[in-house]
């Protein structure tokens, strides 16, 4: 019995040890969870509300200072956090200072929170390559501090998946997939 109880701390030990959370604000959050839901070695993705001082920001109330944004949490044994920020940007307009898509206002201005000097050194870097590769326009997206993240109810969590029609016409009348791929051209995203 006490090799068991070992054996099984060991094996929460490990995977505590191996989980990261990465929070990115892209817009419509219902676009963003579905980008990351289904990756190997993400566990989990929450909708959410980040980078604002009020407390328990609402959907439908008072979010004001905060972005949309997402919670990701992965196994970076099996996704880095590279390749997670290689996703956000395949999936946001980095020009657009003003919002994303057809929804404009400061709650859906695009943005990577990062956690730590590792995460801000990977941030950096990758923003410079987008700085670079379109060096004719400015990249709004900003790169910032990641503080609390506060979860929306439960009904929009996975909206993509409990709505489907509804999520798909909300997309594509959103022009999302549009501007996307004149972007990113082949590289961009679109779930």
């Amino acid at each position: 019995m006490r090799n068991l109880v070992l054996f099984l701390t060991l094996i929460v030990m490990h995977s505590e040890t191996f989980a990261a959370k990465a929070i990115f604000a892209g817009g419509c959050f219902w676009c963003m969870e579905a980008e990351y839901q289904d990756l190997d070695g993400v566990s989990d993705v929450i909708s959410g509300f980040t980078g604002g001082t009020l407390k328990n920001p609402t959907y439908s109330g008072n979010h004001r200072g905060h972005y949309e944004a997402v919670e990701i949490t992965y196994d970076p044994d099996i996704i880095s956090y590279k390749t997670l920020i290689d996703i956000f940007w395949h999936n946001i307009d980095p020009f657009d200072a003003k919002g994303q898509f057809c929804d404009k206002g400061p709650s859906y201005r695009s943005a990577v929170f990062t956690a730590n000097e590792r995460e801000r050194k990977i941030a950096n870097e990758s923003l410079q390559v987008v700085q670079k590769q379109f060096s004719q326009q400015t990249v709004a997206t900003e790169i910032l501090n990641a503080g609390d993240f506060w979860p929306v109810v439960e009904s929009h969590q996975d909206y993509y998946k409990k709505n489907p029609l509804r999520y798909r016409f909300y997309r594509s009348g959103c022009g999302r997939d549009r501007t996307l791929k004149k972007i990113w051209g082949d590289a961009a995203g679109g779930h």
